[in-house]
This record gives C-alpha cells, structure tokens and sequence, in this order.
C-alpha cells in the first residue's frame, strides 16, 4: 500500500516509525513531515493545513490510504474532500472533529449523552462571561472553545484569575480566533488519565492506558502545554475502571453520535479526572494524542495499519492487539519559553547535539517534534523540539533510561520535567 501520513510532530513521527513496520506499507509519504521522519518515508512541502492540495497529490499518486495525524486537517474536512475523490483515510469526518474543534458542540453532546463532565457553560459575549464569573467565588477553569493547539485552557483558583483570562482569550485573543468563543466550567479535582480507543462507526476497541503531563513546570505547576511527557501503561487505570469509562462515555458517546448520524471512524481521546465522585471527561480529542501517541507506539506490537484499516471497513470486531508488556515513559524537551510564550515567539534555529548518540541507546527512541536541518546541522524549529522515550521492565526502568537519554542530548534553552512518570500512582 502506498501511504500518505499528514503532520510533523513527534507524534507523527511516531506514528510513521511504525506505519512502516507493516508488510502493508510498500510506500510512505510524510507530509510535511521533519528530518526525522526522513529516514521512514519521503518528505513532500505539503502543510497539513492545505487541504487541496494535500487532496491532489494523494490522487495523483494514487495513495491506497491516508493517516492524519494532527487536529487542524481534520477540522478543516480533509477526510471529507479524500472520500469525495474514492481515497480512503484515517480519521473523522469533519462532522465528527467538531467533537474537538468546537467545545461548545463538545459539551453539548456530553450533556446529551449522559456523560459525566465538569458543570459548565459556553459564552459568545465578553461581558457575558464576565458578569457570569463575579457572581461566582469558586476556582474555574476558561477554555478557548476551538482549536488552540492543546493550550487554550487556563486554570483559575478563584474569579480574580478568571476575568484575566477571559479578558486574555476574548479580548488580547491570546489563542486566536480559537477563543472567539468561551467555556467556563468548575474546576475539577483528582488525577488525570488519557482514554484512547478506536472507533468504526458501531465499535470501539480501548487501547493501552497512558497518562500525560500538561503542566510546563514539575509538580504540575505553570500554565497547561501541548503535553510535556507521558507513560504507559497508568497504574491508576485499573481494569475496572477502564470498563467504567468506557461503559459511561465512550458507549453513550457513540450512540450520541450515531442519533446526529455522525460516521465516526478513528481514533478518540478523552481526557478524564478522577474524581472523589467517578472518572469524569474534560474533553475529546479526534486523533492520537501527544506525547500519548509516542507511548502507545513504543509499546504496540500489533500492524496499526491493519488496525486502521478495520476501522476504515467496520471490521473493528474481528481485531485483537498485541502489547509490549513492558512500560514506556517520553520526556519531552522543549525551546526557551515554550509554555510562557506563544509559538510565534518561541526563538527557532538553535543548534540541537547529541541525538544520535540518545537514539543509539538500547531501548530508546527519539522522535522530532519542532525540527528542521539548516546547512546540514539539525536546529530547534518550534516549542516541544523531541520526544526522547524509553521501554523498561518497570517504571522506573523505563524513566531512568529515558532520563539516560535526554542526558546526551542538549541545546541553549533546553527545558524539561524531571518527574516525569514520578506520581503514576
């Protein structure tokens, strides 16, 4: 099969590590991909977000499949425009990514479904939300209702907070036009996981638990990020819960799905929080997460493309996957400011050292996230620059050889949690 896989960050190139694992996969190409994914497949000057001509090439060089890695393709209806030219891909259509494209549609079908979720409210009017928020005395969380890149969600402990950040996301349009539209909600307590499961339209396959660290700082301190590491499997999802979770929100999300006739077939991320009442979602996500697809990757021994491809054809029922028992960790290491700052003004172009010399380590991969090669010397290209990840027969194995490898690698401004996998119980 020739392949098309649409992205590149470090999940995308875990994802094209092991696209070409498979007998299925005659051909890859990577679009836009970075010099990581090189080595895997062929990288074409196509960016993710243009979708006609992503839409032409895949015709014209006849693609048998396309994989699309992040969230923005999706919200723009790449599936869609594949399906009317007979090219069959990997993701939802763009009915079905507005279940993370648009919050405000997200809680909506939540509600609908019975899902268990923060109490929370949506706001088109700045002085709306902010009359709403002083007659409030509790902690909140605000979100950006559309796509902000995982980081268009602001904690706030009390109200004082919270008007900045409506103010911040309404008004300064700190997210961009994501934050055209808000939700407020009540901010929940307890630990966080990531559900991650397949989706056929009528099936669901739940993978491998992961659990991810949002925060820029350690101990889960400083504003929310795209994800700053992550490990698998979760100790705290226990058999019984993953059967609670998927009995309670992916189930009924499913139905909601099928009443507003939404064909959904994928992959489906729901963020949840353990709280003292019972797991309850903080959002979905309509493709892998990141740093989770990293994770995931380093463990799955199955053929993710047969898997996709039982998506793709309702044949979902007939998979079973096969799973490294072994755990992974990925420590993500990210420019100067990321966190703080937004994308644009993350400073790019900074040498990068001692890649191949983590990448050899037994065990270990580095997947490339912000990347790029200038004048044949690999130089930081964005905010979350590598996944460095590991596989070991414990946790704690597995940390200190992740940690072994972000060891060899360095560049100015480096920064990255140390406690990473620290609190997995």
């Amino acid at each position: 099969m020739k392949i098309l896989l649409v992205g590149s960050g470090a999940r995308e190139h875990a994802l094209a590590w092991k696209l070409r694992q498979s007998p299925l996969c005659t051909e890859l190409f990577i679009a836009p991909g970075n010099p990581g994914m090189a080595q895997f497949g062929r990288c074409v000057d196509i960016r993710g977000d243009a979708i006609a001509d992503l839409t032409r090439f895949a015709v014209d060089n006849a693609m048998d499949l396309v994989v699309i890695g992040p969230e923005d393709p999706l919200a723009l209806g790449l599936v869609d425009a594949l399906a009317a030219k007979k090219i069959r891909s990997f993701g939802p259509s763009l009915a079905g990514a507005q279940l993370e494209a648009d919050k405000t549609f997200s809680k909506k079908m939540m509600r609908e479904a019975l899902i268990p979720s923060a109490e929370g409210r949506s706001f088109k009017s700045m002085r709306d939300a902010i009359t709403y928020v002083e007659s409030r005395n509790d902690a909140m969380v605000v979100k950006a209702a559309g796509l902000a890149r995982g980081k268009g969600v602001v904690i706030c402990k009390d109200p004082v907070e919270a008007l900045d950040a409506v103010r911040n996301i309404m008004e300064k349009k700190v997210f961009g036009a994501a934050g055209s539209t808000i939700v407020i909600e009540e901010k929940l307590e307890g630990p966080e996981l990531s559900l991650l499961a397949f989706i056929d339209g009528h099936t669901a396959y739940i993978l491998e638990s992961a659990q991810d660290h949002k925060r820029i700082g350690e101990n889960d301190t400083g504003p929310n990020t795209g994800g700053m590491g992550a490990f698998s499997p979760a100790p705290r999802m226990t058999d019984e819960l993953s059967r609670k979770a998927e009995s309670e929100i992916i189930v009924p999300l499913l139905d909601a799905l099928a009443r507003h006739e939404i064909d959904y077939r994928g992959v489906i991320y729901a963020g949840l929080m353990l709280t003292p009442a019972g797991p309850k979602t903080l959002e979905f996500n309509c493709r892998f997460g990141d740093p989770e697809a990293q994770v995931l990757m380093m463990r799955l021994k199955s053929d993710l493309v047969e898997a996709m491809i039982a998506c793709i054809d309702r044949k979902l029922d007939q998979v079973t996957l096969e799973w490294d028992q072994r755990h992974a960790v990925c420590v993500v290491l990210a420019s100067a400011g990321y966190g703080w700052e937004s994308d644009d003004k993350v400073v790019k172009g900074i040498p990068i050292e001692g890649v191949q010399e983590a990448a050899a380590m037994r065990d270990v991969m580095v997947f490339h996230g912000g990347t790029a090669m200038r004048d044949g010397q690999l130089v930081t290209n964005g905010g979350r620059v590598l996944s460095v990840c590991a596989l070991g027969d414990s946790l704690t194995d597995a940390r200190e050889k992740a940690y072994a490898a972000v060891g060899k690698i360095s560049f100015k401004g480096m920064q990255f949690r140390r406690d990473i996998g620290g609190n997995a119980g």
